[in-house]
């Protein structure tokens, strides 16, 4: 059974490919593959997929085949191509103007062999946008499709740099979103501010997902939020525990925090008190 290849379009779709026709494609190659309607150029991004996995996103979905790696001259035309989609731009801006709705302009994005004009835009709630269609359809001779793109999307197209330094991971390696809840900041004692865990797009920091496994796995030997101890006579609640210096603080009716390594915090004794009445 023939390997499944992961292709990314210029758009930021994904897609899996057969190479029936054996052709020496190498990760990261530019290749014209098969659309819907026509051809299209996009990037191997992942070799020999595994069967389950495609069927798994794709459902019943007809797998097409990769037709050709690009060469000098398909480079080329991508060139021209991409001029074509500046002018698209400017049109696009110009004619919104002559409509009673707001909309932002992320990208426009031509299929390679032209049967198909993408606009990217953002806005404000739904809007009814199919008269509009129809002028661009007029003017571009083209199928027209109009995309609303989140703040997360648009961060992953126009690209940029994280505080960390980095370019964004969702414009460079990450495939798709995952999911990032306050839970995992709070895991990871960071939802003091969350104005400096959120990236540009308004969302939590993908990053926050990544060690969040890490953190569950450390704070299994830690106790609870909550939980009533008595320390030197006084009774005190735990109120924020830190894995990665390995410390509980701790603090009372009177305001006095105090920390603890968890080794000396095991030490004491735990005070058996319902929660709600906790310090």
């Amino acid at each position: 059974m023939l390997d499944y290849i992961e292709v990314e379009f210029r758009s930021g779709r994904m897609g899996y490919y057969q190479n029936s026709r054996e052709l020496p494609v190498q990760p990261e190659d530019m290749v014209i593959v098969e659309v819907e309607r026509g051809e299209d150029l996009a990037q191997v991004v992942h070799m020999c997929v595994d069967v389950a996995e495609v069927e798994a996103q794709s459902g019943d979905s007809k797998i097409l085949n990769i037709i050709r790696i690009v060469g000098d001259a398909e480079l080329e035309r991508l060139n021209n191509i991409v001029l074509e989609e500046e002018k698209a731009s400017k049109i696009f801006v110009e004619t919104v103007t002559r409509y009673p709705f707001e909309m932002k302009l992320i990208e426009a994005v031509y299929q390679y062999d032209g049967n198909k004009l993408t606009f990217f835009f953002t806005a404000d709630g739904r809007i009814d946008f199919r008269l509009f269609v129809r002028e661009l359809a007029t003017v571009f001779k083209t199928r027209i499709e109009l995309h609303q793109t989140t703040g997360r999307d648009e961060a992953k197209r126009l690209g940029g740099f994280g505080m960390c330094g980095n370019q964004y991971c969702c414009s460079t390696y990450l495939k798709k979103f995952n999911q990032v809840t306050i839970k995992m900041a709070k895991d990871q004692n960071l939802a003091g501010n969350l104005s400096k865990i959120s990236g540009p797009c308004g969302r939590l920091l993908c990053c926050l997902n990544y060690e969040e496994d890490f953190y569950i796995e450390e704070a299994k030997g830690f106790p609870i939020i909550g939980m009533c101890v008595e320390v030197e006579g006084k009774r005190m609640v735990v109120f924020k525990i830190d894995v990665m210096s390995h410390k509980v603080f701790l603090t009372n009716d009177l305001q006095e925090m105090i920390s603890l390594d968890i080794a000396d915090f095991n030490k004491l004794k735990v005070l058996d008190i319902p929660i709600i009445e906790k310090c």
